[in-house]
């Protein structure tokens, strides 16, 4: 990764592995957040919606690969990401939600239920800019310890930091802290569940069960070993439903109130939800997959947002503005009955910033500008659903014309 103005470097995390490491970013892309903040410290965070390999990415990857003469074993998924790396790059901390068990690289891989993904995937995710994942999720038991641990290391081998689960007690004893522009900030990772699978009783460190006393202890212990911000990471709500349900809603407010937890990012849904700012803390329901391609398209699927969060400390306490890209993942449609794709149709699987592509504009029909437009449109609809605006809540760059 190339930020030279950008500097992180790990004090506590969650693998033995773990290096510090220099990277760069100026502020909220290219402003000076020294000034913004009044002078005190400041520092910026991007933050998306699930990652999950269906076999048509993957696809996807050997055909990019091909392109690239790139990859391993004949697997790139580089060209599938390229889209968020402008904003996640610039970012000073950048975070993903791995959502599923990677397999070796040559495979065999799973899809749902109990997915294994090409290994190949992390590096794409460090490519793109990113610095570290939560890896709680529904599927995160989908193999046992054997899988977490596959997942843990390949997360370490492309340098990405985790939490969520555990290879053993000792690492889930241990807060991720990275120190980002001088401020120590922890990640935390929690899940409603793990598909009908139980925690072992004998292995209860594994993974982060949703559980507000946990929650809560996980944000005290980071505090403890000298995190100044701490953010939570977390699955939950209904699949495929646009609205945050009573039960996130009571738990996030209960976390606002009651936990010194500085921001909450949520996941698992697989669409954009609403985000709001309760009692000083910003709330991201949900914001939706960043790359996925579900067998039956619901077009909220293919529709995600990439979460920009600034933080200044200001009078001895962390304020944080909100901002969102919407992205969208385009997707060829199925070939017609000779086998070609109908005329005028994207060929690839492309993770799109709508925003930077409109803008850009080049080579796009007009039905792309519509489905770009409405992609925008109903995100930006959802995220301010809950009154976010009066909150200040406002796209990262707005559609071109507004």
């Amino acid at each position: 990764m190339t930020r030279p103005s950008r500097r992180l470097s790990v004090t506590c995390a969650a693998s033995a592995l773990l290096l510090a490491g220099t990277a760069t970013a100026c502020g909220s892309f290219g402003n000076d957040d020294k000034a913004a903040s009044g002078g005190g410290p400041s520092f910026t965070v991007a933050a998306a919606g699930d990652i999950l390999i269906h076999p048509q990415l993957t696809d996807q990857a050997r055909k990019d690969a091909k392109a690239t003469g790139k990859g391993e074993q004949g697997i790139d998924f580089g060209p599938l990401l390229a889209g968020a790396k402008p904003v996640i790059s610039k970012a000073d901390l950048g975070i993903c939600h791995f959502e599923t068990v990677t397999g070796k690289p040559g495979g065999p891989f799973e899809s749902f239920p109990d997915f294994i993904v090409p290994p190949q995937i992390a590096t794409a995710i460090k490519g793109a800019g990113y610095d570290q994942c939560s890896t709680a999720s529904n599927h995160t038991l989908d193999h046992g310890l054997a899988g977490v641990t596959r997942t843990l290391d390949t997360l370490d081998k492309a340098g990405l930091r985790h939490t969520g689960s555990a290879r053993t007690a000792a690492e889930a004893g241990k807060p991720l802290i990275t120190e980002v522009k001088g401020v120590k900030v922890a990640q935390i990772s929690f899940s409603f569940g793990f598909n009908g699978r139980e925690v072992p009783k004998d292995k209860p460190w594994i993974v982060n069960q949703n559980k507000f006393e946990a929650i809560a202890a996980a944000e005290k212990k980071a505090r403890s070993a000298g995190a100044e911000v701490v953010i939570l990471s977390i699955h939950w709500g209904n699949e495929h439903q646009p609205e945050a349900t009573s039960s996130q809603v009571e738990l996030a407010r209960r976390i606002a109130r009651e936990t010194g937890v500085n921001l909450v990012i949520g996941h698992h849904a697989h669409v954009v939800q609403p985000m709001e700012k309760v009692d000083g803390t910003w709330i991201a329901y949900g914001l939706g997959n960043q790359v996925a391609r579900h067998d039956a398209p619901s077009g909220l699927t293919e529709e995600g947002v990439i979460g920009w969060f600034e933080f200044a400390e200001r009078g001895g306490k962390w304020d944080v503005d909100a901002k969102y890209v919407p992205t969208l993942m385009d997707i060829p449609p199925d070939p017609n009955e000779t086998g070609a794709l109908p005329k005028g149709a994207v060929k690839d699987h492309r993770l799109l910033d709508v925003a930077a592509t409109l803008k850009d504009g080049e080579g796009l029909s007009e039905q792309q500008r519509a489905r770009y437009r409405l992609a925008f449109e109903r995100t930006q609809g959802t995220l301010l659903n809950r009154g976010a605006a009066k909150d200040g809540l406002e796209p990262l760059e707005s559609l071109p014309g507004d």
